[in-house]
């Protein structure tokens, strides 16, 4: 399948920040969560299912987030993730590495 030109591949590690930064603002379903990063990067992410819930799993074995089942509108049972207080202290930890990286990548691409 090719790939669409405005779509953009998400470094190592940045997913697990992408979705803790999602859940800071409120519980949500995993195809939410996803529809959220796609939704607010202007259409230029795409969270593959195949990734996120490999990194919804992980983040709940760390404390990082907690999920409940819960019945949705429909009543529909679906599964919800929120943000924990030592994920709150991760994303801190997240944001700032990623601002070190991007500093970091932007003095190369622009020398002094």
């Amino acid at each position: 399948m090719a790939k669409e030109p405005n779509r953009v591949e998400l470094l190592q590690g940045t997913l697990d920040m992408l979705i803790l930064r999602t859940l800071l603002f409120a519980p949500m379903h995993g195809h939410g969560i996803a529809k959220h990063i796609q939704r607010t990067s202007d259409e230029a992410l795409q969270v593959e299912h195949g990734s996120l819930y490999p990194a919804l799993h992980r983040l709940e074995r760390q404390g990082w987030i907690a999920s409940k089942w819960e019945t949705a509108s429909g009543g529909r049972e679906m599964k919800f993730y929120r943000l924990t207080a030592a994920g709150r202290k991760q994303l801190t930890v997240e944001e700032s590495k990623w601002n070190q990286l991007a500093r970091a990548i932007a003095r190369v691409m622009r020398p002094a």
